[in-house]
């Protein structure tokens, strides 16, 4: 790991003719907690399969909406070998968890001891298979499915489409079970007490773009969202708001996920607002541990954002507030 921990730790390398791995031994796990919130322990540069790697591990996670997690990331040694060309299938495995695992939980768990723990990242030859690997490609096969491709297909052709939105001044075609099945909102709409009230009509949906209704639409049937290249946090702030009417959790959380990677000076106030607004806890976290940082709140108070904050959430200023506000030492007793 990186020099900090270099003392308190093992790694070895055990490879095969088909698969390669690499092991490495986290000794002082107690040490590594003070790392702070996105910082990281890069391992020792290893070679697997022909390639240079590094892990880098996070002990309190890579964004501040994972602060309560341990995670790791796979490198490619960019720096010490040429990637031009190279295709790489690697499958990063840990002995005791998924590549994100709650602290709280790992350091119940039996993968802890004598305060140290081991992750394995294994590597496999694409050209190359065992019969383990032939058996795993066949239930792969198998077991994937392209239901959200055909659904994206109905939803394009509106073949069988039995329900028409009007949205900012367009029209969408729509299924009134797929949507139902998504969301207990439109199943209410669409097949409560007024559904036949609607039969020969447009359901008008009000407060709404019509692109965001579009996105919200295709993430339904397909469990994806499009391409957003340009405007992504403005796009994922009204899709959250859209998420949060129709109770859409999943879509919800993909938004949270983006949107604290957007998280900036000029932004952390109307993020911070929607985040209090719709309860979402790790967004709201991202925000303020955003406005944690001096430099950061005195930028966001130069502006005239902070005051709106204070009008529509004040709960959130005085959180902040309490926050910032320097620990109150013990009275002392004579």
């Amino acid at each position: 790991m990186a020099t900090a921990v270099s003392r308190g730790t093992a790694s070895s390398i055990v490879a095969d003719a088909v698969t390669g791995y690499h092991l490495l031994k986290i000794d002082g796990y107690s040490r590594t907690k003070g790392t702070p919130n996105g910082a990281a322990l890069t391992s020792d540069q290893f070679v697997v399969g022909g390639h240079r790697w590094r892990i880098r591990y996070y002990p309190n996670g890579d964004i501040a909406m994972f602060a309560d997690y341990i995670s790791f990331h796979l490198m490619l040694d960019e720096n010490a070998t040429s990637t031009k060309g190279v295709k790489v299938k690697a499958q990063f495995q840990i002995c005791f968890a998924d590549q994100l695992i709650k602290r709280d939980e790992f350091e119940k768990s039996d993968d802890l001891r004598d305060d140290s723990f081991t992750i394995r990242r294994r590597r496999r030859d694409p050209h190359r298979e065992d019969d383990g690997d032939r058996h795993r490609n066949l239930r792969h096969r198998a077991s994937a499915s392209d239901l959200n491709q055909k659904l994206g297909k109905l939803l394009d052709t509106e073949k069988g489409a039995d329900v028409v939105f009007g949205v900012g001044g367009e029209t969408f075609a729509a299924h009134r079970c797929v949507l139902a099945a998504q969301s207990p909102v439109f199943s209410a709409e669409l097949f409560g007490p007024m559904k036949d009230s609607d039969r020969a009509g447009v359901v008008r949906i009000d407060d709404m773009e019509a692109q965001v209704f579009k996105a919200l639409l295709r993430f339904m049937y397909t469990d994806s969202l499009p391409e957003m290249e340009e405007e992504e946090d403005t796009m994922c702030q009204h899709l959250l708001v859209a998420a949060d009417r129709y109770n859409l959790e999943r879509l919800k959380l993909i938004c949270e996920d983006r949107l604290c990677k957007h998280v900036g000076v000029g932004t952390v106030v109307n993020i911070l607002t929607l985040a209090g607004q719709h309860h979402c806890d790790g967004l709201k976290k991202a925000c303020l541990h955003f406005l944690g940082s001096p430099a950061n709140l005195s930028a966001v108070l130069a502006g005239d954002g902070f005051e709106q904050l204070s009008r529509s959430c004040p709960s959130l200023v005085n959180e902040l507030v309490a926050m910032l506000a320097p620990p109150i030492p013990p009275s002392s007793h004579a």
